[in-house]
């Protein structure tokens, strides 16, 4: 059978590398792999490639940034031109960016079968693009894999069939177990920026809710101007992020807060397991912090991983206010979580994506049931 994957985003690349290479693993898979270019440079691209042992892409579309019509419209054009060169047997997609959207309506259109790779995931926050994005790839998909039991109830109560969904585990979670050794044996990220294990708070910050938002951002600006008057903060700045900076004149609110260039994804592994807090919009940062047990919070109203903040892991903290992000990061500072437990699988639900796939698509005669 042949199975296209399609990314374009640094989460995607790590959630790929662990289903392509399962795939690979199956003599009966022909496993190709689609770029559509939405994160295009070394450091938000090819370094994910090269750290993570990911093949070149088969194609790399080279669609690059712009308004999320836009963006997503020419990436339709351009998967749809691949698909009909290829004639796959399934796509598969990953998480919630436009290439998941644009990868998952390309397909249905063509009637090739979609298999979505982080099903079910919810933050009820239509403002959000990743929640339309998330919520129509699901509708569109024939194989749902999800992560969580919180994921399957979501896809259940929006009416899709029970016996297209299955609760896998999250390939998130794989790919820190398998890559976590390698980034402490090569990064050298902490040596290089001086940082000393423990001491510092690494924050991420690029979700269009907050950095579109003049006041939401100023009020994060000064957040971390007054952490980093008591202790070191780290901020990988996103390419986009440091633009929005710039133009409203934010980069000099942020006083000592050191600003470093995006990091690979071993560099990122080695910053987030040495950190004594997290502070992040992004959604696998807070599952990445969790993995290593760091405490995180989140720089939003919600998050879609609700069962980090049920155990305790993970606080929300809304860029509403000065003193209400102080208050919850004094909190997660002060008060570390001690409850420990394992919702995201044992970690090989790539190997079960994997196995599943093949099951549908190369052993007609297997019936599945829901896991």
């Amino acid at each position: 059978m042949k199975a296209v994957s399609i990314v374009g985003a640094r989460p995607q690349f790590v959630k790929a590398a662990v289903v392509h290479r399962a795939l690979r693993e199956y003599p009966e898979v022909n496993a190709i792999l689609i770029h559509t270019g939405q994160h295009y440079d070394d450091g938000m691209s090819r370094i994910f490639f090269r750290e993570l042992d990911i093949p070149e892409p088969d194609y790399d579309l080279g669609i690059g940034s712009g308004s999320h019509g836009k963006q997503t419209g020419r990436m339709l054009i351009a998967i749809e031109d691949v698909l009909s060169q290829v004639r796959p047997d399934a796509v598969v997609v990953y998480g919630d960016t436009n290439s998941t959207l644009a990868g998952a309506l390309s397909a249905a259109k063509m009637v090739v079968p979609v298999l979505h790779v982080e099903a079910g995931l919810r933050s009820f926050n239509r403002e959000m693009p990743e929640e339309i994005n998330r919520v129509l790839t699901d509708h569109l998909s024939d194989l749902l894999f999800a992560p969580t039991d919180s994921a399957v109830m979501n896809l259940v109560r929006e009416g899709v069939e029970e016996d297209h969904v299955y609760k896998v585990g999250d390939v998130m979670y794989d790919a820190a177990l398998l890559y976590g050794d390698r980034a402490e044996a090569r990064s050298k990220i902490l040596k290089q920026i001086q940082a000393t294990p423990g001491s510092y708070i690494l924050t991420t910050v690029h979700r269009a809710q907050n950095t579109d938002c003049s006041e939401r951002l100023f009020v994060i600006c000064e957040t971390l101007r007054r952490l980093s008057e008591t202790m070191t903060v780290i901020f990988p700045v996103h390419p986009r992020t440091r633009k929005v900076l710039e133009l409203r004149g934010l980069m000099n609110r942020l006083g000592t807060v050191r600003l470093i260039d995006p990091v690979g994804y071993l560099d990122m592994v080695m910053l987030e397991k040495n950190a004594r807090l997290v502070l992040t919009d992004s959604g696998g940062v807070q599952k990445e912090a969790f993995f290593y047990r760091v405490p995180c919070v989140t720089l939003r109203e919600e998050t879609e991983w609700v069962e980090l903040v049920e155990l305790g892991w993970n606080r929300l903290a809304a860029p509403a206010s000065i003193d209400s992000q102080w208050k919850v990061i004094e909190e997660a500072l002060c008060c570390p979580p001690a409850q420990d437990a394992h919702p995201y699988g044992l970690g090989d639900a790539g190997q079960r994506i994997a196995e599943l796939i093949v099951d549908q698509y190369c052993n007609k005669s297997t019936t599945l049931s829901v896991v």
